[in-house]
């Protein structure tokens, strides 16, 4: 038998961090500018009444805390590997974006009852105030978005952080829409109405988040990856003839691991059989971080046979 072990893309995480490390900057800036507003609209949504306003601040609080978490994580991750922990902790990313999406449920749900409540008792609301704290927050939650865009489609962490910061930026637009219509009609329900939507927009892209988070702690394959496709592939290759032990999963994001054997007619050709899979993985299907072992199809058979 013959093995090979191909791993560029851990090779690179090792040198250059993971994908979320890279944007480690911006998120120290939306952390700094997420944290300092979140105690703005505490105050206003306390002085003015606005259930929009302290729904959106409530969200303020997960997004500084997932940010935070964001910065922790990266710094676990960027430790070396351990004999005990062979990957180092770039999976602490993955927790932290699992934790961000748990949070934020727990909260939207509490946004939800409120409202509910404030429909059967609807409470004075300031709407002077409330549209000044609206404009500010919709200003620092567009620059926060502009800082994590980037990393957000490269890394599962700022992406989580993006998600939350987005869900703000909505929110306070939300709080400006309630804060005109009660300025202009007085109607001051809509404050709980535009409390509620928010929560309710925010579901299921959380939702997605929390799947995506759980598909990798699972060791799901990866979304990108067609399994049955890659399984063809490697078939396609001379002189492989049975492919078994087949798993791709995820280790963080843009961390990808690919394990299989591959059983061949012609043990003298392994190492021409092995190269050619480690090309079709990187090239094909991105998988540079891969362990293949060879088997040799009259030894299997072999096998096979002495258990009869």
């Amino acid at each position: 038998m013959a093995a090979g072990h191909s791993h560029g893309s851990q090779g690179r995480a090792q040198a250059t961090g993971s994908a979320a490390a890279q944007h480690k900057t911006r998120l120290k800036w939306a952390f700094f500018l997420t944290a300092s507003f979140m105690v703005v609209e505490v105050v206003g949504g306390l002085v003015t009444g606005s259930l929009a306003l302290i729904a959106d601040a409530a969200h303020m609080l997960t997004d500084a805390g997932g940010l935070a978490l964001a910065l922790i994580a990266i710094n676990f991750g960027e430790r070396p590997a351990t004999p005990q922990k062979t990957f180092g902790y770039v999976r602490m990313e993955v927790l932290s974006a699992l934790a961000n999406a748990v949070v934020l449920l727990g909260v939207t749900a509490f946004v939800l009852y409120e409202a509910y409540d404030r429909f059967l008792n609807p409470p004075e609301v300031l709407g002077g105030p409330m549209l000044a704290v609206a404009v500010a927050g919709l200003v620092v939650n567009l620059v926060s978005m502009k800082l994590l865009s980037a990393g957000s489609s490269e890394s599962l962490n700022v992406k989580g952080a993006y998600f939350e910061v987005m869900s703000d930026m909505l929110g306070s637009l939300g709080v400006l829409i309630a804060a005109v219509v009660i300025l202009l009609t007085g109607w001051t329900l809509a404050d709980p109405l535009i409390g509620a939507g928010i929560g309710l927009f925010i579901i299921p892209r959380t939702w997605m988040l929390l799947r995506e988070a759980i598909h990798i702690l699972m060791e799901g394959t990866p979304p990108h990856v067609d399994l049955t496709l890659l399984e063809k592939t490697l078939l396609g290759i001379p002189g492989v003839t049975a492919v078994h032990d087949l798993h791709v999963w995820t280790i963080t994001s843009g961390v990808d691991s690919m394990s299989c054997h591959l059983v061949v007619a012609d043990m003298a050709r392994s190492r021409e059989t092995l190269e050619a899979a480690q090309a079709a993985m990187r090239d094909t299907f991105g998988l540079s971080h891969s362990t293949i072992q060879i088997d040799d199809e009259a030894l299997r058979a072999q096998e096979g046979a002495s258990r009869f």
